[in-house]
Parts: C-alpha cells; sequence; structure tokens
C-alpha cells in the first residue's frame, strides 16, 4: 500500500490559494453589511419630510450629520481596499504554474496520441541524438524522455501508466499545507510559538472576557442591571409615585453617572452653570440627602430634564449633555413601566406588599410625552404645534371659541379656524395645519370574548377574557376633509330645507302606504317569532292582533297629518286580517298539519344551528391562522415619524394600549406596547374574570409615547355569571344495561364459534 507524505508549501503558490480564500470570506460579507446605504435615498425621505418636520430640531440634527460625517467614506474606502487585495490575489493565483498536471508520455516525446510504435522509437531515436548527455543535451530532460519511451513500449511501465497514471507505478500520497515552509523551520520556531501563544493566550481571552462583562450588566433592552434594580427598589417603596418623585428616580439612573457610562460625562464648567439653571428652576428638591438623589450625576441630570420640559435655553456644552439625557429617558420610561407591570404581577400572584398603583404607571406614560415633547404638565397640549407661544393661547381658550385641546381644533370651521389664528401669517397658518394635518387619529373597536369556550358570549367566574382590540390609524387631515364635507353651503342647506319639505308636502296623502309597510314589517317579525318559539294558538293570535295594532299605533304617531277616521278604518283592517289570521289557523287544527308544522319548525332550527356553528368554527380559524402569522411574521417598528420640536432624535409613533379599574386604581391587562401601527393593528388583551359574580366596570385605554392630549378611554362593561359546574359522569360514557348485556352476548357468541371452529379443524 502507498504512503503518505505531509509537505510543507516551499513555493509559496498553496498558500495563495488559502489567502485569497480567507479575504473573500471577510470581505463579501463585510461589503452586504457595512457598505453605506444609498444616501440619495436618505436624501429623498428627509426632502419629503421637509414641510412638516423642517422645524424639528431632529431633523436639522440628521441634515448636519449627514453633512459632515465622514463615517460612510472611511467605510467605503476601507471596503474597497478589501476588495482590491481579494482581486490582486484572485490575479496571482490565476497566473500560478499547475504543478500536479497528469503525467502524458505522447505529450513528452511530441507525438500525436495512439501513435505507431515504429513511430514512437523513431521520434526517441531522433530525442536521444539531441539530449543525450554524451551528445552535450541536458540529462534531466533526457530522462523524462527515457521514461516516456518506456511507459509506451514496455508492456509493465504502460500498464502501470494506464491504471496509476505513473509509469513507475502506485506512489505515495502528498498532501500540502497551505503554510510557507519557514514557519515550522527551527530556527523561527521561538517567534511562531510567541505569536501562537499571544494570539490564543491573551488577545482572545482579553476580548471574548470584555465582552462578557459589558453584555452582563445590561438587559435585553439594553438598560443597565443596576438601573433596573433600583427602579423597582423605589416603585416597591413608594407604590404611589407623583410626577415630581418620578423625575427623580428617572435622572438617578445609573445610565447618567460616568462610573458607569462613558457617554455621560462631569464638566468642571457644571459647578456654575448648573446652580445657576436650580435658580430659575425654582424648587427641585436639592437639599434632599437621600441617596442617590443627592449625587452630582443625578442632580445634573434631574436639572437637563426639567429645564427641557420647561423649553430653557442652556449653553452649548450643557446642551450636548441634555441632548444624550432626554434621549435615553423614554427608553427608562419603558423599563419603568416594566418593572411596574412586574411588580403588580408578582402582588397579584404572591400578595404580601402592595402593587404600583395606576397613576403611577400612567404617571410613567405621561412623563415619556412630556419628554417627547418638550412640554410641562400642566402646558396646553398647542403648544407642540409650531409657531404657538403661551400668549397665543389667550385667542384660543376665549369665549367665542374655546378651543383647549388639539381636537378642538380640528373640529373648527375652516372660517373660524383662520380667525382664531389671525395672528399667523399665512405660510405660518399653512405650516401649522400641515403639522395638525399630520397627527395622528385613532379609532379604537373592542370585542369582548371567551376563547376555546362552549359559549364566547358568556363570561364565567375565572375564566381567560379576551379583548380584541382594531386600531385603526389615520391622519388629522382626513378629520378635516370629513369636516369640509359635513358642512354644506349656506345655499345648500336652504336648497336641502326647500326638498324636504317638497318631499313631507307630497308624502302627506300616502299615509296609507306607510301603514301597509308597517303591517308587513310586524307579519314578517310574527314569522320570525313563529321559526324561534313553539307557542300555542291562541297566544300567537293575540300576539298577531297585537302587533298589527302596535304596528298601526307607531306609523299613526310619527305621520301628523292622519286623522282620527282613518285609525279608525286601521284598527277595522287589522281586526279584519286578525280574523282572517284566525280562520287560516282555525283550518290547520288537524292533527297531521300541526305535526307537519312542527317538522318544518324543528328543521328551521337545526339548519340554523348547523350554519350558526359553522359560521363560529370558520372564525374560529381565521383567529387561530391570524395569531399564527403574527407569530411567525416580522413586522418593522418603523411606523410613522413624530412631530417633536426639541426631541434631538428621530422618534417613530408607539402607543400603550391597556385595561384598568379606574375605581380601584388597578391594572387589569398589562400594558401592550404597540410599536407596529401603520394603518391598522389587532391586538388582544388577556385578564381572569373576577372570582365574584357581577357588574363590573373598566376602561379599555390608549396612550400614545409621543403626543400630548391624543389619549383615548373607553369604557368596557363586564358581566360575570357563575362557572358551569363540573359534572362527574358525563353523559357520554353512561352506557345503558341492555347495550352491556348485547354486548357480553356477542363476545360469548363469537367465542362459542371459535370453539366450534378449532373442533372441526380437529
Amino acid at each position: 500500500m502507498a504512503g503518505q507524505q505531509f509537505q510543507y508549501d516551499d513555493s509559496g503558490n498553496t498558500f495563495f490559494y488559502f489567502l485569497t480564500s480567507f479575504v473573500g470570506l471577510i470581505v463579501i460579507p463585510a461589503t452586504y453589511y457595512l457598505w453605506p446605504r444609498d444616501q440619495n435615498a436618505e436624501q429623498l425621505r428627509l426632502k419629503s419630510l421637509r414641510r412638516v418636520h423642517g422645524r424639528c430640531l431632529w431633523y436639522r440634527l440628521r441634515l448636519m450629520k449627514s453633512q459632515q460625517s465622514i463615517v460612510p467614506t472611511l467605510k467605503k474606502a476601507a471596503l474597497l481596499f478589501g476588495w482590491a487585495v481579494f482581486l490582486l490575489l484572485a490575479y496571482k493565483v490565476s497566473k500560478l504554474d499547475r504543478e500536479y498536471q497528469e503525467y502524458n508520455p505522447y505529450e513528452v516525446l511530441n507525438l500525436d496520441p495512439g501513435a505507431s510504435l515504429s513511430e514512437i522509437k523513431k521520434q526517441y531515436r531522433v530525442l536521444s541524438l539531441k539530449y543525450h548527455p554524451d551528445k552535450g543535451g541536458d540529462e534531466a530532460t533526457f530522462m523524462r524522455i527515457a521514461k516516456a519511451y518506456a511507459a509506451l513500449t514496455n508492456e509493465q511501465s504502460r500498464q502501470n501508466w494506464q491504471m496509476y497514471g505513473n509509469p513507475d507505478g502506485p506512489g505515495a500520497t502528498s498532501f500540502g499545507i497551505a503554510l510557507p515552509a519557514w514557519i515550522v523551520d527551527q530556527k523561527n520556531s521561538m517567534l511562531v510559538l510567541l505569536v501562537y501563544g499571544l494570539a490564543f493566550m491573551v488577545i482572545l481571552p482579553v476580548v471574548v472576557g470584555t465582552w462578557w462583562y459589558r453584555s452582563i450588566r445590561y438587559s435585553g433592552d439594553q438598560i443597565l442591571i443596576n438601573t433596573t434594580q433600583l427602579f423597582m427598589h423605589f416603585m416597591y417603596k413608594t407604590p404611589n409615585m407623583n410626577m415630581k418623585r418620578l423625575a427623580m428616580v428617572l435622572t438617578a439612573a445609573f445610565e447618567f453617572d460616568p462610573r458607569s457610562n462613558k457617554e455621560a460625562t462631569i464638566r468642571p464648567t457644571d459647578n456654575i452653570e448648573v446652580p445657576q439653571l436650580i435658580r430659575e428652576l425654582g424648587n427641585i428638591n436639592v437639599k434632599k440627602k437621600e441617596p442617590p438623589f443627592c449625587y452630582p450625576y443625578s442632580l445634573k441630570a434631574r436639572v437637563l430634564v426639567l429645564s427641557h420640559l420647561a423649553r430653557m435655553d442652556v449653553s452649548e456644552e450643557l446642551e450636548e449633555d441634555q441632548r444624550f439625557v432626554v434621549r435615553k429617558s423614554p427608553a427608562l420610561l419603558q423599563e419603568m413601566i416594566n418593572v411596574g407591570c412586574q411588580l403588580t404581577m408578582m402582588a397579584n400572584s404572591r400578595g404580601g406588599f402592595h402593587a404600583p398603583r395606576l397613576v403611577t404607571i400612567e404617571n410613567c406614560m405621561k412623563l415619556t410625552q412630556m419628554t417627547v415633547q418638550g412640554l410641562q404638565e400642566s402646558k396646553s397640549p398647542l403648544l407642540q404645534l409650531p409657531h404657538f407661544e403661551e400668549e397665543h393661547l389667550r385667542y384660543c381658550i376665549s369665549k367665542k371659541y374655546k378651543v383647549r385641546s388639539l381636537q378642538d381644533l380640528v373640529s373648527l370651521k375652516d372660517s373660524d379656524r383662520r380667525s382664531m389664528l389671525r395672528f399667523l401669517g399665512e405660510e405660518k397658518y399653512d405650516e401649522v395645519m400641515a403639522v395638525l394635518g399630520s397627527f395622528p387619529h385613532i379609532t379604537m373597536d373592542t370585542k369582548l370574548q371567551v376563547l376555546d369556550d362552549e359559549d364566547s358570549n358568556n363570561i364565567t367566574a375565572g375564566s381567560i377574557v379576551t379583548v380584541t382590540v382594531t386600531l385603526t390609524r389615520k391622519r388629522m387631515a382626513d378629520m378635516f376633509e370629513k369636516e369640509q364635507e359635513s358642512t354644506p353651503c349656506p345655499g345648500e342647506e336652504a336648497a336641502a330645507t326647500e326638498e324636504a319639505q317638497g318631499d313631507s308636502s307630497k308624502a302627506k296623502p300616502k299615509v296609507w302606504q306607510n301603514k301597509s309597510k308597517g303591517a308587513k314589517k310586524t307579519a314578517k317579525s310574527k314569522k320570525k317569532k313563529l321559526t324561534k318559539k313553539k307557542a300555542t294558538p291562541a297566544p300567537a293570535k293575540t300576539k298577531q292582533a297585537n302587533g298589527n295594532v302596535a304596528g298601526n299605533e307607531v306609523v299613526a304617531a310619527t305621520s301628523t297629518s292622519a286623522s282620527a277616521a282613518a285609525v279608525k278604518e286601521e284598527e277595522d283592517e287589522a281586526s279584519d286580517k286578525g280574523s282572517e289570521s284566525d280562520e287560516g289557523e282555525a283550518n290547520k287544527d288537524s292533527p297531521s298539519e300541526r305535526d307537519e308544522d312542527s317538522d318544518k319548525q324543528s328543521d328551521t332550527e337545526v339548519d340554523e344551528m348547523a350554519g350558526d356553528d359553522e359560521e363560529e368554527w370558520e372564525a374560529l380559524q381565521q383567529s387561530i391562522q391570524r395569531r399564527e402569522r403574527a407569530l411567525l411574521e416580522t413586522k418593522s417598528k418603523v411606523t410613522h415619524p413624530v412631530y417633536s420640536l426639541y426631541f434631538p432624535e428621530e422618534k417613530q409613533e408607539w402607543w400603550w394600549l391597556y385595561i384598568a379599574d379606574r375605581r380601584d386604581q388597578t391594572l387589569v391587562s398589562m400594558p401592550y406596547h404597540v410599536c407596529t401601527l401603520k394603518d391598522t393593528e389587532e391586538v388582544e388583551l388577556k385578564f381572569p374574570a373576577p372570582s365574584k359574580t357581577g357588574n363590573y366596570q373598566y376602561s379599555v385605554i390608549l396612550r400614545s409615547d409621543s403626543y400630548l392630549g391624543l389619549d383615548q378611554i373607553k369604557p368596557l362593561k363586564l358581566e360575570v355569571h357563575e362557572a358551569k359546574a363540573m359534572l362527574d359522569n358525563h353523559p357520554q360514557w353512561d352506557i345503558p344495561d341492555t347495550e352491556e348485556e348485547d354486548e357480553e352476548q356477542e363476545d360469548s357468541d363469537g367465542i362459542e364459534e371459535s370453539e366450534d371452529d378449532d373442533e372441526d379443524n380437529d
């Protein structure tokens, strides 16, 4: 058996193959993930947002960053350099000589394949005279010629060449290692060992350890674990937290501490500028000695947040720190909401401590809105609009207009709105209307049911209630159009009133037609009642007569021009119809006809029940398929950019949806963070029904995390019934005695038959 040989690459050719593959594995994925996206597309997107968001702080910062940033250029240069190296190596590899070629003796002798023996000998004689060492030829070339001649003329050599590709027979298998030979040279052994030890025993453990140490300090939402523990401590300590206390807890986060976060900074000028801002802000609990509220980083962050809410001007150095604090605040407040929900669930399951009050969690949501819009709690939501200042609000809240919210401003007529905002010029007014038109208008539909139950509409004590909320987002501009369509011009109103008067005058002599229609409706309702309920003939007659009279009375009440004589005629007609129906039913007094009617009614009831079951089954299957698609589908969290004049980062419209008991100030379902609402979104909120029967009043609440004054509250009435008693012996397992006896008799007959068969076989 042939041996094996391992040899290092002395020529360096194999190493180029390895190096080309290695560089390609790095350059190709890096280009896909790190190549800067199309800057033109981003510029076009910003240009489309300019009319509405042109005055926003984040928009101006984004424009400055796109103009000044050199990071995309550096990325492109590095990737192009990598591609240049890769292409150079590929070109080098393509020019390398092939070392492992198939041995062909015909090529060595310069003969065509299949040459005859005489031609081979003749050619060998010619080449020998030319390359023989005694004639002054090359010895190595002559040895190749002799070997090729032997491979074609010697029978054994020819068989070895045809079988193994070598006239000498099978040789040793050679494995090339794509590393140069100097790596294993004894002279370089210490250097190679040092490099290996430095790479795998120092650099690699340091890199992995650094990554691990940093990653374990953060939660899944990239919030420091210490910050989460801090929030949990104070929310457990203070279940009922007002807005001032909430701001103190927020700014005590370790994200603002330079010892825990390198992005946070403490400047020498803070000792001068921060006390000055404290004097301008007033009472912010500076003298509070409770740690960590008394630490310098916490005090500075609190001052920067409060000055942002007050829309105060700060120095350039503090402005940079203020943007950092404001940018981090929404994520930290979301973490506080998550902590509050966890404490609520723990209190509901274990007990032993008080859960955070509903007002605490709602204050976290409200503080998020205030941070994004840069507004204090007591300020008007109208200040979210551009060109609106405090002195302009007196025009809006006057007795004539009474506009105190964004919805009030939208509901005004265009002429009244323009008159109220007369302090704005045409351009400013158009900009205000464009911004207001971009604000969201959400419609919320709720559906209450108990899934996986026979009667999904019957809520029993302790059952899992599912509230399906369908959210539909539209722009406020659509509300403007509807408002304009719903308010016709004065001329159109006059024409409409004249047409209405004409129609009423024409309709006066046709009162009898309306009465006959009413009688038909009552007859149809009587048929429906008969199909649903099996009643005796006598009550049916009275119901029919009463129904006709009642229907005629309703029609007579609606028509003001009917006279007493017409009413009397109607009653006579009704009595006649009642007598006719009595005669018709009297003719059906035979037992066979009554049985046929009852069979038809039972068949219709069965068909209706089967149709309802099929509809419920289809609805259940659709809901299951919708849930499966929602689990598998990953939706983008990019919804609609928020209009925020003072927020330093582009933010998307997100919402909180939850159910609460506002009387007891408790959460019924945990807040669901809706991050994918573009046009329509369906959300399922689940909670256990109360253990006691009765009527309960809950509220489905939708809150924005970006805008003030757009929250919605929808009442939810819950009627809880007693749970059905569990059956010990279900009817389907009750087998009659006769059936058991029949089965035993069949078994015994089968045994006797098998014994008879065995005897016959014997």
